[in-house]
């Protein structure tokens, strides 16, 4: 490359890094003060885009009209944070970091059909900035106008944002809170009417971000999870709370992105390498590759040590009667069902395992997977090549396929129990993108966009019947194998490991050994459920490895709830029959999948069995 042909893409790395910018900073902050890991973050980006596309229409696209319209759907945006913080999160702000997860994540399900009502389905392609449409020639090349305005936008907000931190009472409490907010509450500091304007800054932010984009970006409905998955690569980089970090890392990764792009595809050592494609992946590769090198960010601080907390409940294993029963039961559904009963049937049991092999690393082994659709879909990929492209009997190739996705779990466990919390999860989705982007661009190996197609059991399980017999042997055996792992000494120890780490190394337990068998234990069972629903389908395509996948994941689990055994099973089957009975009824399933999520996450914060069985026990009291 040309030293003219650098400078370009420096700039054009530097103009996207200005909106990443502004979107992680608003996250980083709001995670510095609540921390909430606000997965509707991204909804604000988008709905900032929606709303000055609009706004513009309304006031004409005059130099007025235009910084007005983008201005007014920053504030509007605001607005709509502040909604979800006092509607939503003020009333689970003392429930368990992962069900405030799972709120906001219904928030996006809302949202998400709120702007499909109000926009529609069509990506909207916004004007170019009056007075800023020319492009500015330098060194013989020409770079829009508009993205040297970006460029100087960004470190104008973070010098503003330095200046409203440091200067101001306000920053001064944010800044308290972020390293303690229980003594500042103790102070007397209204806590709700400090979390709430964090929101409305943050929610700005967000929406600035957005709102800027709409000469460069056209708005669409599948901008809030592209963009909160950069979002929080950029603020896990640059350090979680670090506004600093997070202005770091953004120009880190909007620079190697416009890079991947100017390079192209070069050839070295006879070997063709696409630098294009690695546009998908690239963030991931920075962040898994800064966790390892430093856990903390690049301007991040160790979290500071959690004040102790309550002892998790005991678990209890369900009785062999109990598991035996429900397995009797759903041998004999089929008997009475219609086709499209033991299809969905067969989906639930799937499932099933996938939820509850992530709550055995999420709830007993206290580690938080935020790419567990990596080994799902890791396994469903091995069954079908193996199958397909290896020739290999369907039998052989549902057997070997959990193997494949525990070898893959053998490499990524061993860089993953090195970090705890959000860094931990992040990197799993790191990870999981990766293991994404690969399936998703190796169009000679894995078909690409389009998938693997007839991957069709044996002429013996053709019939739906004899092949939901088969996924219920295998996924519920996985399912009471995993219980049984439980109260065995290798699960005793992992809880010794989650409720009292320092302790348990202290005795002699190798913990860091013991979860990466535990991470190791539940990959291979996830591609054990990913194996037998790629059979079930005849088909595999990349959405089985993408992050809606893991989110599906997380909901089961957290739907059931965390502080139980039988929690995911009856999340993973809700949650299927929800989704499939809703979508089959109305265009905006996702609404009302959010909001019967919501209604669960205010009225059982610790999930629907975990609630049932305290309300059981408050009846059982209120008698005695």
């Amino acid at each position: 490359m040309t030293l003219a042909s650098i400078l370009i893409q420096l700039l054009n790395g530097l103009a996207a890094a200005a909106s990443l910018f502004l979107v992680s900073a608003g996250l980083s902050l709001i995670f510095g003060v609540t921390r909430i890991v606000n997965f509707a973050h991204g909804s604000l980006y988008m709905l900032g885009l929606y709303g000055a596309y609009s706004l513009i229409q309304f006031f004409g696209r005059t130099p007025l009209g235009f910084w007005g319209a983008v201005v007014l759907a920053a504030l509007a945006v605001g607005l709509v944070g502040i909604l979800i913080e006092v509607l939503v999160l003020r009333r689970i702000y003392r429930a368990p970091e992962l069900f405030q997860l799972l709120a906001t994540f219904a928030v996006v399900l809302v949202i998400k059909d709120i702007a499909l009502f109000t926009w529609g389905a069509e990506d909207l392609v916004g004007p170019r900035a009056p007075g800023l449409s020319m492009a500015v020639e330098i060194m013989g090349r020409r770079i829009p106008a508009y993205d040297l305005l970006l460029i100087a936008i960004g470190p104008v907000v973070l010098g503003l944002l330095w200046l409203l931190l440091t200067r101001t009472r306000w920053g001064a409490l944010v800044r308290a809170a972020t390293q303690d907010r229980e003594m500042v509450g103790a102070l007397g500091v209204d806590q709700a009417k400090l979390f709430t304007s964090v929101f409305f800054v943050g929610s700005v932010l967000a929406g600035l971000g957005g709102a800027l984009q709409i000469p460069r970006e056209p708005a669409n409905l599948e901008l809030d999870l592209a963009v909160i998955a950069d979002a929080f690569v950029v603020t896990v980089v640059g350090g979680l709370g670090s506004i600093g970090g997070a202005f770091l890392a953004a120009i880190i990764i909007g620079v190697a992105k416009a890079f991947c792009i100017g390079i192209g595809t070069v050839t070295w050592f006879g070997v063709e390498i696409s630098f294009s494609k690695l546009t998908l992946v690239v963030e991931f590769l920075i962040m898994a590759l800064v966790l390892v090198v430093r856990p903390y960010g690049l301007l991040g601080k160790p979290q500071a040590a959690q004040r102790a907390a309550e002892p998790a409940p005991r678990l209890q294993v369900p009785s062999w009667t109990f598991a035996l029963v429900w397995l009797a039961l759903l041998a004999l559904v089929p008997l009475a069902a219609d086709r499209y009963t033991t299809i969905l049937l067969t989906d639930i049991v799937c499932f099933a395992l996938f939820a509850v092999s992530l709550h055995f690393i999420m709830g007993p082994a206290g580690m938080v997977s935020f790419g567990h659709a990596a080994y799902f879909g890791i396994g469903a990929y091995a069954a079908g090549l193996l199958l397909k492209r290896f020739g290999l009997p369907m039998e052989a190739a549902l057997l070997l396929a959990p193997a494949i996705a525990g070898l893959f779990a053998i490499v990524y466990g061993w860089f993953c129990v090195r970090l705890s919390g959000v860094y931990l999860a992040m990197l799993t989705l790191a990870f999981a993108q990766i293991s994404w982007s690969v399936v998703f661009q190796w169009d000679s190996v894995t078909g690409g966009s389009n998938g693997v197609f007839g991957v069709w059991p044996s002429a013996w399980l053709a019939d739906k019947t004899a092949y939901y017999y088969l996924a219920l042997v295998l996924c519920g055996a996985g399912i009471l194998f995993l219980w049984r792992v439980l109260f065995s000494p290798f699960g005793y120890a992992l809880r010794a490991g989650r409720d009292s780490p320092l302790r348990a190394e202290a005795i002699g337990i190798d913990l860091r050994g013991f979860q990466w068998a535990a991470f190791v234990l539940v990959g291979a069972l996830a591609g054990l459920a990913g194996a037998v629903y790629a059979f079930s389908k005849g088909s595999i395509s990349p959405s089985s490895i993408s992050i809606a996948q893991s989110t599906d994941g997380l909901i089961m689990v957290l739907l059931g709830g965390v502080e139980t055994l039988t929690g995911p099973v009856v999340g993973a089957a809700i949650f299927t029959w929800l989704r499939d009975a809703v979508a089959r009824n109305t265009e905006f399933w996702r609404a009302v999948m959010g909001g019967v999520i919501l209604l669960i996450v205010l009225l059982f914060p610790q999930g629907l069995v975990g609630g049932l069985k305290a309300l059981v026990a408050r009846w059982r009291e209120q008698r005695a």
